[in-house]
């Protein structure tokens, strides 16, 4: 024991020596210091160039539609850098609506009678100024669909009916792009899809076939297989950082509409639900007439449909996307289909994508979004026939 005490008497003797003479001036001013700041950056940067920044992959069922992406739309090409300091899939997740700007926009709101006798909420931006489309019947047109916890501030649809909505249900969908097309029945139409809004969007496609009058569609971080997304959400870590809370909002859109729900549905067995899976055997897969929950979930999974989509649809998701994990992204039924491309980057996340130092004004998805659109609008004539 005796030789023990000195031998670490010694020792802190000693490494207070150190840190009196050698490091008294503080990190930066230390020749050490200094030179482990140094390697642990070029160590980092290095990691960072190697294995974080790469080049998206881009799988098209068709040599025409691969050519036109390559062309028009450089950014498929391009190597993702996503944002140094928060490149991990979760951190990207939760930090995007944080850290992006929110640029006001004002709506016009238009409220549709749905066939149910519900109502939806459509939410137009005019664009009234636009020097090169001044005839709003002509102006080409997007029709953006929003995730899971989406609003008019983040879209232009928001559902505002008693009975909710489920990614398999597409006829609210199908209502409104009948009545867009009817009121611009000059322009062009794309439509764009975020999460469960580019699930309704993929399953819209598959079920209506030839009968899409959609010039091109655009889908973001959208869950193919039912199935494996819910697993994914339901381990641990993710069932804590976002399973719990999606439950709880998914509860409250119940809640808002309690007085008639009731009447039909066991709410407080609904409102004690702990995952979407639960809320969804309790209610949705119910509401929406299925047998069970397992026939909903494969109704509402786009994986088994996409043989059937016959418009331009480009596909985005993240490798390392908790949501949507990527042993389910639909590659060979993509690769099966001239009309469709999936374009995959490595970081990302689920509706993260961000980029550059400060990713504040403009991320990865945004720029895909702007790209594919023009070059839809501009160009898409060239791929009327992709068979």
């Amino acid at each position: 024991m005796i030789s023990l005490e000195l031998n670490f008497n010694l020792f802190t003797n000693d490494l207070s020596h150190y840190l009196k003479n050698q490091v008294k001036v503080g990190l930066f001013g230390s020749g050490v210091g200094l030179s482990v700041v140094l390697g642990f950056s070029a160590a980092y940067a290095c990691y960072y160039l190697i294995s974080v920044a790469k080049k998206p992959i881009l799988i098209a069922g068709g040599k025409k539609f691969h050519e036109f992406l390559r062309d028009k739309c450089p950014v498929v090409s391009e190597t993702y850098y996503p944002t140094f300091w928060c490149w991990e899939s979760r951190v990207q997740t939760l930090l995007r609506p944080f850290v992006t700007a929110k640029p006001w926009v004002n709506y016009r709101n238009e409220l549709i009678r749905a066939p149910d006798g519900g109502q939806i909420s459509l939410d137009w931006f005019d664009n009234d100024d636009s020097p090169s489309h001044p005839d709003q019947s002509a102006r080409p047109t997007v029709l953006l669909l929003p995730g899971l916890t989406g609003t008019s501030r983040e879209s232009y649809i928001l559902h505002m009916t008693p009975r909710t909505y489920c990614a398999a249900n597409t006829e609210d969908l199908e209502v409104v792009i009948e009545h867009v097309q009817r009121t611009i029945d000059k322009a062009p139409l794309m439509a764009a899809g975020v999460s469960m809004g580019g699930m309704m969007l993929a399953n819209y496609l598959g079920r209506k076939g030839s009968e899409v009058r959609l010039k091109g569609v655009v889908v973001f971080s959208a869950g193919w297989d039912v199935f494996e997304c819910t697993a994914s959400l339901e381990k641990p870590l993710d069932r804590f950082l976002f399973n719990s809370y999606l439950t709880s909002c998914l509860q409250a859109s119940v809640d808002r509409h309690r007085t008639i729900l009731e009447k039909k549905y066991d709410i407080d067995h609904v409102m004690k639900a702990k995952t979407i899976r639960e809320f969804d055997e309790r209610f949705t897969s119910i509401m929406f007439g299925y047998p069970s929950n397992e026939d909903y979930y494969r109704d509402a999974s786009p994986i088994h449909k996409i043989k059937s989509v016959q418009v331009p649809m480009l596909c985005l998701n993240a490798a390392d996307d908790v949501f949507s994990p990527n042993h389910a992204f639909p590659v060979e039924a993509v690769k099966q289909n001239p009309n469709v491309a999936l374009l995959i980057t490595c970081h990302g996340g689920h509706i993260g994508f961000l980029e550059g130092l400060w990713p504040r004004q403009s991320t990865y998805m945004d720029r895909v979004f702007r790209q594919f659109t023009k070059a839809i609008f501009e160009d898409g004539s060239g791929l009327d026939d992709l068979y």
